[in-house]
């Protein structure tokens, strides 16, 4: 299956996608250094919520789909230099809203699990 969204995304600060299937994107995210929020390498929770919101947009895999809301949770740190894996499904759609969770893991130790809706518009949300 081909990647159909958000084709211009920095794979560096999002990662990459590595699985694509109907209603499933798995995304791995290599931390570095510039995600630093301090001296110590913990990484600043936006990259790894803007991680989890691709894994979910390429889940949906429509050219024109849009994040309408999000709820999260950050379950344990991560530090610069960890390897990310970003597991998205979709669990509920009408053909133009979505419903997807997203569960993020290093190792085995879950990181990340979020809720998010998208909407699938007509045209460019920008014209």
């Amino acid at each position: 299956m081909m990647l159909n969204t958000h084709l211009k995304i920095d794979k560096g600060l999002c990662g990459t996608v590595i699985a694509l299937n109907e209603g499933y994107a798995a995304v791995e995210l290599e931390t570095i250094p510039v995600m630093a929020a301090d001296e110590q390498g913990l990484v600043h929770g936006g990259f790894i919520f803007g991680a989890a919101d691709y894994a979910a947009m390429a889940c949906v895999n429509e050219p024109h789909v849009v994040l309408a809301g999000s709820s999260c949770r950050f379950l344990a740190p991560t530090r610069v230099g960890e390897t990310l894996l970003f597991k998205a499904r979709c669990i509920e759609s009408d053909g133009r809203k979505y419903k997807i969770t997203v569960n993020a893991f290093y190792g085995e130790t879950e990181v990340f699990s979020g809720d998010f809706k998208a909407v699938v518009l007509p045209k460019h949300v920008l014209g």
